[in-house]
């Protein structure tokens, strides 16, 4: 995926590599784009099988390929629309045939679409649910008798900092984000004794390429806006949040559960 040069430059770090990784089946959902295609990325360039679900098959078909050039590891996906729990189970069901047992889910599947308070009905709010939580939920419940029997897993939930903001015109989306972290912290409850930790992530406003559009369309002082809040003046990238994610699901962090991570730039 490629961010506008005019808007931010791109910062290479020296990334870290994490052995415990390789080899190790990894699922992620919503990996098609944005944050997701720099998940799959990642954990493919550190040697781990991965498979991930997304709404669009074009979408996914075309980030499997450019990840798999890049890094010489060639991720499987399925198309799913993960507000179908049943589909969202059989693409996974069909991935473990391709990558093997699953030992890190990361919930990375969302979307943060606004609506003036007025126009919420009923029937979107349910729907933004459905996007934003619940799949994450179901998720883990499908993952978690294997991940259990092989010694444990690592499961990393994505949030948000917008609603510890109280981000205003997306208060469907804000309540699904801050409910991430009470499911996150009673899933690392409820699962520690079977070794499998679940931690969540809560971005601050990452420039993918679908920010940077709308951005542009709607707000356009929005990335010096936020820039002036950060304590850290550089923009988030994909790459930011990916680099936690890998780092959670690797054994370096192995007693580390039930916690929620802030990748901010400096924000909350």
């Amino acid at each position: 995926m490629t961010i506008h040069p005019e808007l931010i430059a791109k910062v290479e770090v020296e990334a870290a590599t994490y052995p415990s990784l390789k080899d190790k089946g990894v699922l992620i959902t919503g990996g098609g784009s944005g944050i997701g295609a720099s998940l799959v990325e990642h954990f493919c360039a550190q040697g781990c099988k991965v498979g991930f679900l997304d709404l669009d098959a074009n979408v996914a078909d075309e980030t499997a390929e450019t990840v798999g050039r890049k890094t010489g590891n060639t991720p499987f996906y399925r198309a799913a629309d993960l507000r179908d729990i049943d589909a969202l189970k059989e693409g996974i069901e069909a991935l473990r045939s391709e990558i093997g047992p699953i030992r890190v889910l990361v919930n990375n599947a969302g979307n943060d679409d606004r609506m003036p308070l007025e126009d919420v009905t009923p029937d979107y709010w349910d729907e933004r649910f459905q996007t934003n939580l619940r799949h994450q939920f179901f998720a883990v419940q499908a993952v978690v008798p294997e991940m259990a029997e092989l010694g444990g897993g690592s499961v990393i939930n994505m949030g948000s900092i917008s609603w510890m903001r109280g981000a205003a015109g997306l208060i469907f989306y804000t309540t699904a984000k801050s409910a991430v972290m009470g499911m996150t912290k009673s899933l690392a409850r409820e699962l520690g004794a079977r070794n499998i930790r679940v931690n969540s992530i809560a971005p601050g406003w990452v420039l993918t390429e679908r920010q940077v559009e709308r951005a542009k369309r709607v707000y356009q002082g929005k990335f010096s806006e936020y820039l002036e809040v950060q304590c850290l003046k550089e923009h988030l990238l994909p790459p930011d949040i990916a680099r936690m994610a890998l780092f959670l699901a690797a054994d370096d962090s192995r007693l580390i559960t039930s916690q929620t991570f802030i990748v901010d730039g400096g924000v909350v």
